[in-house]
């Protein structure tokens, strides 16, 4: 071989070796660790899961090609939630999805660092989650599902569809700290709006919750405000069932509740905040920084009412609430 076309040949292969570097890099198989603060076989947990992952198929990360998903159900119980977070983080994995509070509580008592895009987390800076929400600062980011001053809005509504109600039962997790805070955010408002609140520990066996609240609508004039956390979750079909045993009014926190038969209910859009987080962590995986992603909050809250729930409770929708909600069930 002459020199010159040896001197070219080093020439075209170091070229392309930077070329073999991106290919190689684009083709290593990444981890995405997901923490759910569900049981493994509750549907709405699942479904989180699923558009997330097809969320993230559509910006190009396919699971077992280029990405590979390890999935812990924390049940949001402190000790399976460390436990699923301690799992996880043995995987390494490139960035983890948490839903709701407990859940990214759990990972950052690993005492490890890596990146974190969250939904279903109601107070991030409270938490001392992130340092601001237009400035996380860390490795944690994410998507509040509302501010605390949001469970208001909640007693408001049960007012709304049952004007006769004086007294309210406000099912929060205790060991929560967003539970006991929304609870805060009701008692501030119930004085205004002639509703004596108090609290019942969702936290419990639920024999316990059926009795707290069957003792409870032994008095007239009751309703109830069921805040968001998992373990109201995963009894919602009891809870609605309670309620009806009762004829309690009960104002929930998501839509799939109402669905269910519960009477109505105002919250976020949860399976859009899960693909809002999809794009978190795509922006993640390709180089950004979960320190310059900026917490989001809801834009908008929906409601659904369930007329037929109304109807056997002998309650009337006024109009005004009817036109507004997002979604009517007859």
């Amino acid at each position: 071989m002459r020199r010159r076309d040896f001197i070219k040949g080093i020439v075209g292969s170091a070229a392309a070796w930077p070329l073999v570097a991106r290919a190689q890099q684009r083709e290593r198989m990444r981890r995405i660790g997901v923490l759910m603060n569900r049981a493994a076989d509750d549907p709405e947990g699942q479904s989180r899961v699923a558009v997330f992952q097809q969320e993230l198929k559509r910006f190009g990360w396919s699971d077992g090609d280029n990405v590979r998903f390890d999935i812990r159900w924390g049940a949001d119980e402190v000790e399976r939630e460390r436990s699923g977070a301690a799992e996880l983080l043995a995987l390494a994995p490139d960035v983890v999805f948490a839903s709701g509070t407990l859940s990214v509580a759990a990972l950052r008592h690993t005492g490890r660092s890596l990146p974190i895009v969250f939904v279903g987390v109601t107070d991030p800076v409270g938490a001392s989650f992130v340092d601001s929400l237009a400035r996380p600062g860390g490795d944690i980011t994410g998507f509040m599902i509302y501010e605390y001053s949001f469970g208001g809005k909640r007693l408001e509504l049960l007012k709304q569809i049952a004007p006769n109600v004086t007294r309210a039962a406000v099912l929060r997790d205790s060991s929560n700290p967003a539970g006991t805070a929304e609870f805060a955010a009701i008692q501030a408002l119930d004085q205004t709006l002639g509703v004596e609140t108090r609290p019942v520990d969702s936290g419990r066996e639920m024999a316990e919750v059926e009795r707290a609240v069957s003792n409870f609508a032994q008095s007239a004039n009751g309703g109830l405000i069921v805040t968001p956390n998992a373990a109201v979750s995963v009894r919602r079909d009891m809870l609605i069932a309670l309620t009806a045993k009762h004829k309690l009014p009960a104002v929930y926190p998501f839509r799939y509740m109402v669905t269910a038969g519960g009477l109505i209910s105002i919250g976020p859009d949860l399976l859009e905040q899960c693909r809002l987080a999809a794009s978190y962590v795509d922006r993640i995986l390709k180089g950004e920084k979960a320190a310059n992603l900026p917490v989001q909050a809801p834009t908008k809250y929906e409601t659904a009412v369930n007329l037929k729930t109304a109807k056997a409770l002998g309650l009337t929708v006024p109009p005004g609430l009817l036109a507004s909600a997002d979604e009517v069930i007859e």
